[in-house]
């Protein structure tokens, strides 16, 4: 048995994936605790659609049924023209028949305040950032510099993100991530009526996204091509909205004009188009955007950081040393990631067509998807939607969500 002097694992980055990992440890009964940058535990982004792999490795971590109970239900989804016809289109009741549960749109504040709460008091440490200084070995344990000075690990999970040091630092020779020539715009608005229908208009270059929320809130994005960097020439994303996306058809442009003003987010997205070598280094796991950075285009980005860490914990326990397990988890993340990277950046390259005969092909093919049956045209999504996670110890999955309190967080100043 390996044994470290105080920390047996450290979670370097407290966004989802983060947390997700250091609850699946704890669920193992692995002492842990995460060190996050940010002097607060707010999300980044507006929503966030949990699939059905991901909502079943949340159901390992007992907060499944949490959040599904704040998840709005949507009647129809699919994607539309921007005249508003539909090219394709499903309904909940079939997507849950085929998959056995539906597609959760929260908030993404929801899902980190579910997995904090799950969290024992005091293991989320904000305003700590941790920088990695010895990734270990299979006799030497990691080191970890910290706000209260260098820890030693029996694992490090490097959870810090698409611009990952951790990464660099074990894989100084990858190029990193590479812009995709897509911008992204998110928000949340709250119009007097909930939308009828929710999905995705795609035009030449760009898209628009519709996901209603709990409590009568609408999740609202965009993505259009654009030189890296770019921004809105008067400096009002609200406006640069209505400018790309005002014509199309409803509810897209009453929705974005009530977006409040400083409201809308803008980023342009990365992705990490070459696999990394391994997903893990000595005593070093890499998970997330850290691991496999993704476009935005399936909406699985944070789906499978979850599924990371679950299937990171689920063979280690207390007296398990990680150094034997990190090479199975390379084994089983690796392939599997690195095929929804693909899938993501080439439902991009659909997206990115502009020119007219282009396009006219893709929406063509798209049209006569959507005249296949129900059956055969969910199961193209089967490979990613029917994973299943494997199973963790200590409180059983599923568990009674606890009352909402606030966050266990203990900041460093």
């Amino acid at each position: 048995m390996f044994t470290t002097e105080a920390h047996r694992a450290i979670v370097i980055g407290g966004g989802i994936g983060g947390l997700a990992a250091a609850l699946a440890l704890h669920r193992q009964n692995i002492p842990v605790t995460v060190h996050e940058r940010a002097t607060s535990l707010e999300p980044v982004g507006a929503g966030l659609a949990l699939a059905p792999n991901a909502l079943r490795a949340l159901d390992r971590l007992g907060v499944g049924e949490r959040l599904r109970a704040l998840a709005a239900p949507h009647p129809a989804i699919g994607l539309r023209h921007p005249s508003g016809r539909w090219l394709v289109r499903t309904d909940s009741a079939t997507f849950e028949a085929r998959f056995g549960d539906t597609v959760a749109a929260v908030a993404r504040a929801e899902v980190v305040a579910a997995l904090v709460d799950a969290l024992p008091e005091g293991s989320v440490r904000t305003g700590s950032p941790a920088t990695l200084v010895t990734p270990g070995s299979a006799t030497e344990p990691a080191v970890v510099s910290t706000a209260d000075g260098e820890r030693s690990a029996a694992l490090v999970v490097a959870a810090d993100g698409i611009r990952s040091a951790t990464r660099h630092r074990l894989f100084p020779g990858h190029p990193g991530p590479r812009y995709s020539g897509f911008t992204s715009w998110r928000t949340v608005v709250t119009p007097a009526r909930r939308p009828e229908a929710a999905g995705e208009v795609w035009g030449r270059g760009r898209l628009a996204g519709v996901v209603p929320l709990a409590d009568g809130r609408v999740y609202v994005y965009g993505a259009a091509l654009a030189p890296a960097g770019a921004r809105a020439a008067d400096g009002d994303e609200n406006a640069e909205l209505l400018r790309r996306f005002g014509t199309w058809c409803a509810p897209v442009p009453q929705l974005l004009a009530l977006a409040e003003p400083g409201h809308v987010l803008r980023h342009d997205v990365h992705d990490l188009a070459e696999p990394l070598p391994a997903h893990h280094l000595g005593r070093v796991a890499l998970l997330g955007d850290a691991a496999h950075a993704m476009c935005p285009f399936q909406g699985q980005g944070a789906c499978q950081a979850i599924e990371d860490a679950v299937v990171l914990a689920a063979p280690l326990s207390p007296t398990t040393d990680p150094a034997t397990t990190l090479p199975g988890y390379t084994a089983a993340r690796l392939p599997r990631t690195t095929g929804i990277v693909t899938g993501s950046r080439r439902v991009g390259e659909l997206v990115a067509l502009r020119s007219p005969a282009a396009v006219f092909l893709r929406d063509t093919a798209l049209t006569l998807t959507g005249l296949l049956p129900a059956r055969a045209l969910l199961g193209r999504s089967g490979p990613t939607y029917d994973w299943q996670p494997p199973a963790l110890g200590g409180p059983a999955p599923g568990a009674p969500a606890r009352a909402r309190r606030t966050p266990p967080v203990v900041p460093v100043l």
